[in-house]
């Protein structure tokens, strides 16, 4: 059985399996106590240093919701990373993937400056980032989201309509709004531009980054929509298989309890 997990985690997407691992360990690491949490929030203070503190403006989208949010929010990082890796039609490179977190990223946390929020920990902005992308690219399907059917291009505003119902949702809203923003620049640069507005796509992978990714030799590119042998296609629920039970697939993301 042990050996069964070990080679479903190795199958599973490369990139994906190392955010949701890292984001786990992460987090249950800075929620218990072991590591200082001081360490990886992100403020432009500590990037002004010298040393810079290069870390942060990444684990700051790694440290998740506590108690029962560090295994929802876990899983939420497998599901809807898996899914763009598995087959976007505008990420169909590995170095697609690594520039598309790398823009999304970046610009949420440029208008989280802008907005004077400035919040230490983005990990809901980067999910509902996500979870837009992902689902755009679904319009005509359905998703089971909290036992309550919806075309899955609406999940991402029902993840933001069920944190009202939590102490603190208004501003857990306000952070994912961040990343919505991002994720429809994203679609509008790549997708509406310049298929709809007949311009260009500013947003090709740089060369840089291939090379970063494949080292000397670029990775063979797939056709646009093309799937990866072997690989689980997206049901028609929008949900992609992961390491966890079939149950928590409709479970909205992590909060803290009480």
């Amino acid at each position: 059985m042990a050996e069964l997990s070990l080679d479903a985690y190795w199958r599973a997407p490369p990139i994906a399996r190392t955010a949701a691992t890292v984001t786990f360990g992460l987090s249950v690491a800075v929620h218990t106590g072991i590591l200082a949490g001081d360490l990886f929030y992100y403020d432009i203070y500590h990037l002004l240093r010298i040393p810079p503190q290069i870390w942060r403006p990444v684990t700051c989208f790694l440290i998740t919701f506590p108690n029962l949010g560090i295994l929802f929010d876990t899983f939420h990082m497998y599901m809807y990373m898996s899914q763009l890796e598995r087959g976007h039609p505008r990420l169909s490179r590995r170095e697609d993937l690594v520039w598309y977190l790398t823009f999304i990223s970046g610009t949420i946390l440029i208008l989280s400056h802008l907005s004077g929020f400035a919040f230490p920990f983005l990990t809901q902005a980067l999910l509902l980032a996500m979870a837009y992308t992902v689902t755009q690219e679904q319009r005509g399907q359905t998703t089971n989201y909290m036992f309550i059917s919806i075309p899955s291009q609406l999940v991402p505003f029902a993840m933001m309509a069920i944190n009202l119902f939590f102490p603190g949702g208004i501003s857990i809203v306000l952070m994912q709004l961040h990343g919505l923003a991002a994720a429809h620049l994203y679609l509008f640069l790549t997708k509406i531009w310049p298929e709809i507005g007949g311009g260009r796509n500013w947003l090709q992978t740089p060369a840089f980054i291939t090379s970063l990714v494949n080292g000397a030799t670029p990775a063979p590119q797939r056709p646009a929509g093309a799937r990866i042998p072997g690989a689980t296609s997206a049901q028609s629920s929008g949900a992609s298989r992961g390491p966890l039970p079939d149950s928590w697939r409709t479970r909205g993301p992590g909060h803290r309890l009480g």
